[in-house]
């Protein structure tokens, strides 16, 4: 006798706050809801206004199962009575009712296998792709390419900062990135042997010498600077030396006055670079307030959201044809293939750009085919 008062105050406590639900929808709620559900069973309302199609049974609605279960009650009654379908009733009395598995494909490493990729990086800085995942693979990290590339490139933090940037971006439209004055600095070499040269071979041929090529170990090359809008590209500037605060300025003073000026005229802008430590020192800074220019904040590590890194490549495409014997041959063949590039070739680049940001947000901050 004690027990049955116990399960009929439940009852009575559970039926209250289905009650006081069914007020709620049917008062401010029921507004946002269309005119074919206003004359539905409180029960049906209560389903799809709060349980949704695919959802789990809640605690709540599991004991009311139960409780209308020892009363006596069907299963058609019971789930009109909570707002469910019969057949989730019929699984939870059954037992077979289990949560839903959590969406998405499962990670393939541990954080483990991720310290262990960090270490093997320390140990040399300029291994390949490829080697790296072979040494991976030894320690006991069996994953793709594209996976070490995402582990090695882009931490927690830096992959947060990419979503934030995207989502910022995400309602730009291409007029909107036609006012961005794109920038980078490219290093182009005179041995063209890192650029993925191959070699047509049998099986076992893989030693014969005439299978071999030598390489320069540390071939001459020239380092770059360039900018790129819309409208088209702007001069390059070849680099002497190091990099620092001061000769940056020089190049944005000498070249990136000139290609904005040659891309917008009168019009405004906003200048893009990334965040190597000439371009976001404090002088750098100061130099861009003196002449009132707008600078675009960028995220580290996005060289795939930059749209002058394709003009590179096809600048270096060229250059496999060229083969340059000497640094002014080779600085003269740049210095061509830039001026080949067209504005139609820029302006589908800049186009681009909307993809590539609703690129990153469905990677989620991850590294992404551009």
């Amino acid at each position: 006798m004690k027990t049955q008062n116990s399960y009929l105050k439940k009852l009575a406590y559970f039926e209250k706050v289905l009650n006081h639900l069914n007020q709620l929808i049917n008062s401010k709620h029921l507004q946002k809801i269309p005119e074919a559900f206003k004359n539905s069973q409180p029960g049906s309302l209560l389903k799809t206004a709060i349980m949704g199609k695919t959802a789990d049974l809640t605690a709540v609605q599991k004991a009311i199962i139960d409780t209308l279960k020892r009363e006596g009650k069907t299963q058609k009654e019971i789930s009109e009575r909570i707002g469910c379908s019969q057949s989730a009733v019929s699984r939870h009395l059954s037992g077979k009712s289990v949560g839903r598995k959590k969406c998405g494909k499962k990670r393939c490493t541990t954080r483990r296998g991720d310290r262990t990729l960090r270490k093997i990086v320390e140990k040399d800085r300029f291994q390949t792709l490829g080697d790296l995942r072979k040494q991976w693979t030894e320690s006991g990290v069996e994953t793709s390419r594209a996976t070490v590339h995402r582990r090695v490139l882009l931490n927690q933090k830096q992959r947060q900062k990419r979503l934030t940037w995207a989502t910022e971006k995400q309602h730009w439209t291409v007029a909107q990135w036609s006012k961005v004055l794109f920038s980078d600095e490219s290093k182009f070499c005179m041995s063209f042997g890192n650029q993925g040269a191959r070699v047509w071979r049998k099986t076992g041929e893989k030693e014969m010498p005439k299978c071999l090529k030598s390489s320069v170990k540390y071939p001459q090359s020239v380092m770059v600077w360039g900018a790129m809008s819309a409208a088209g590209v702007g001069p390059l500037c070849f680099i002497k030396g190091r990099v620092n605060a001061a000769s940056y300025q020089e190049i944005l003073e000498h070249f990136m006055l000139p290609s904005a000026e040659k891309l917008y005229g009168d019009e405004d802008f906003v200048f893009q670079h990334d965040l190597a430590p000439a371009h976001s020192a404090k002088t750098t800074g100061k130099w861009f307030t003196d002449h009132g220019i707008t600078v675009l904040n960028w995220p580290a590590n996005s060289p795939d959201l930059n749209p002058i890194e394709n003009l590179w490549d096809i600048v270096k495409r060229k250059l496999r044809d060229a083969r340059p014997n000497t640094l002014d041959e080779l600085k003269a063949a740049i210095e061509a293939s830039w001026a080949s590039i067209t504005p139609q070739q820029c302006h589908r680049l800049i186009a681009s750009m909307p993809r590539r940001i609703e690129a990153v947000i469905s990677a989620k901050g991850f590294p992404t085919k551009y």
